[in-house]
């Protein structure tokens, strides 16, 4: 299979597409900020209220909040980074969401303390613990208002990325193969070489170990069935119960190798296999 070189015009449209779409994402989170500042500093008090007479712009407030918005922001973005790294790259689940939000709401608390006891002594003012924790517990959940807004449409990209859309670069020998989740049937080992087994039974080698390619792709589409074999679940035709609790799996793709006509499932790995494969 051979890929087409990208022309220089490509690249040059790609690169400023994905600056675009980076500075309209940054636009809508500024947005959102100041929206979020000028909405609470106007109910915090009376006198902020526009339709008071005595109202004055709440001008201190609005740059305070600005201030701890961005740092809130940045501590998000930097939390946010390390999930989608490590978690939402290969996985989104809800546990991982929650987790995402509770620590990243547990580091701006951490920042939240120390960073008004900072400001009260700048101004001269007292720190009054009952006011210091009101006020945390509101800008908690602003704070979590915020985040679900501006992250929601990127961990959905990432969502409908982790599925089967994405996809996988193989190289195997001269050639550069780019193959989708969905076109994958399973990999499987033989004589120390790794094997891709697409949908049409048509095997490409690949220069990946099955300890890495567990490592690289998505574990809610693929199983590591046994020490020869990583099968794909919409790549499953029957599953057959067999001796000693074990499982016998037969997939669509019509190959003759043993690795791949008998595929079996440990007693094990049974609870695990059918937990996934529901």
């Amino acid at each position: 299979m051979s890929i087409t070189k990208p022309t220089k015009n490509t690249l040059k449209t790609a690169w400023h597409t994905l600056i675009s779409n980076s500075a309209w994402r940054w636009f809508q989170k500024a947005f959102v900020l100041i929206i979020f500042s000028l909405a609470v500093n106007h109910l915090a008090t009376h006198d902020n209220f526009i339709d008071s007479e005595s109202y004055r712009f709440p001008i201190e407030g609005f740059l305070s909040t600005i201030v701890l918005f961005i740092l809130i922001g940045i501590i998000t973005n930097l939390n946010f980074k390390f999930y989608k790294k490590k978690y939402f790259s290969k996985k989104i689940e809800l546990a991982t969401i929650l987790w995402f939000m509770v620590s990243t709401l547990g580091y701006i608390t951490i920042m939240y303390i120390p960073v008004n006891i900072i400001l009260n002594i700048v101004v001269g003012g007292q720190t009054v613990f009952y006011y210091l924790l009101i006020g945390l517990l509101i800008t908690l959940l602003l704070s979590f208002i915020f985040i679900s807004i501006l992250y929601a449409p990127d961990i959905y990209s990432l969502y409908k990325l982790s599925i089967k859309d994405a996809e996988i670069t193989i190289e195997s020998g001269a050639k550069t193969t780019k193959l989708t989740y969905k076109n994958i049937a399973c990999f499987y080992s033989e004589n120390k070489i790794v094997y891709t087994v697409k949908n049409d039974g048509t095997t490409i080698n690949t220069g990946f170990t099955l300890n890495e390619l567990e490592e690289k792709i998505n574990d809610q589409l693929f199983f590591r069935a046994n020490r020869q074999i990583i099968i794909n679940k919409d790549a499953v035709d029957q599953i057959e119960k067999i001796e000693n609790g074990k499982l016998n799996i037969r997939l669509k793709a019509s190959i003759k190798n043993d690795a791949i006509t008998k595929i079996n499932i440990s007693r094990y790995k049974r609870k695990a296999f059918m937990s996934w494969i529901q």
